[in-house]
């Protein structure tokens, strides 16, 4: 199971009563991140989750209310006595730039790994995460990701005789090993049948509509996309800005297909006071969107096949 909590829901600006938009994940004993505005580490607390146990932190792009709180972050996860690996993962000039933040975090008890992404889509396993990073239409370099926690198929007894697996591996093989026994190579897909369903969950922020927010959010339990404005008058200033509106939003999650399970609505004007207020011609366009609230936290599991 994936444990997901938006640890905040506000653009441009953190206000009173709305930190800055953030995504965080647990699974498996492995916590992720994507992206760190001011305030991400007080919502971390607030939630009642741990910081030493981030892993992965994806950045979508290099715009202040999306990574300024990460400098503050890495210390505080220093100070939690994490002395792992970290991996951040963002554009290219990813490491120039979180080098840059570092400069008041200069020594850090763990080593930071760098992913810069090049190509319009990247895909990277790690911790039990599949991480697809995907390029949106921002003003700057800004990238999407979608989430999986792929599962595999059921042991198959019958197909482990047929290929004349050893009883002795097969509880290795399951673990996901390969395993060799006198000369001879057992892979685990000679023992179980074909993938199951996983948990799939896709975040988008600060971009104009594009096709492959719709193609990447397709089948997600759920997708997460941001919600500028909600307001009638608010459409050219969506475009200028490279932002978008609630309803394009909700037009992409209808898009998709198969559609998401919920949409749920983030990185809000601040602006917008209430997202509430335009909940009702949202759903019109797509039914199962949620106006999100800081802290809205879930636990996907994996769906039994019928």
């Amino acid at each position: 199971m994936l444990d997901l909590c938006l640890l905040g829901t506000g653009g441009m600006m953190p206000l009173p009563y709305r930190r800055l938009t953030s995504l965080m994940t647990r699974f498996n004993g492995s916590s992720l991140l994507i992206d760190c505005g001011e305030g991400t580490q007080v919502a971390i607390r607030e939630r009642g989750w741990s910081f030493h146990d981030i892993d992965v932190i994806c950045i979508t792009h290099f715009h202040g209310d999306h990574i300024s709180g990460l400098p503050g972050l890495l210390l505080s996860m220093g100070n939690a006595e994490r002395t792992e690996p970290v991996t951040i993962i963002g554009p290219k000039g990813l490491e120039k730039t979180v080098n840059a933040l570092r400069i008041i975090a200069p020594e850090l008890p763990f080593e930071i790994r760098f992913i810069e992404l090049t190509e319009p889509v990247c895909e990277y396993t790690l911790f039990g995460y599949r991480i697809t990073a995907f390029k949106v239409n921002h003003r700057v370099t800004c990238y999407g990701y979608t989430i999986n926690i792929d599962r595999a198929g059921k042991f198959d007894p019958e197909k482990a005789e047929k290929n004349n697996v050893p009883m002795r591996a097969w509880s290795r093989l399951q673990k996901g090993q390969t395993v060799e026994i006198d000369g001879v190579t057992y892979t685990r897909d000679m023992i179980l049948g074909p993938e199951r369903k996983g948990i799939k969950v896709t975040y988008c922020t600060d971009t104009r509509p594009v096709k492959v927010i719709s193609e990447m959010a397709a089948g997600s339990d759920i997708f997460i996309c941001e919600g500028m404005y909600g307001e009638d008058d608010k459409d050219n200033k969506a475009i200028e800005h490279k932002h978008m509106t609630c309803q394009e939003a909700a037009r992409l999650a209808a898009a998709a297909a198969p559609v998401p399970d919920e949409m749920w609505l983030t990185h809000y004007s601040p602006s917008m006071v209430n997202p509430m207020e335009y909940i009702d011609s949202i759903k019109k366009i797509f039914p199962k969107s949620i106006a999100s609230k800081d802290l809205r936290t879930v636990t996907l599991k994996f769906k039994e096949e019928t």
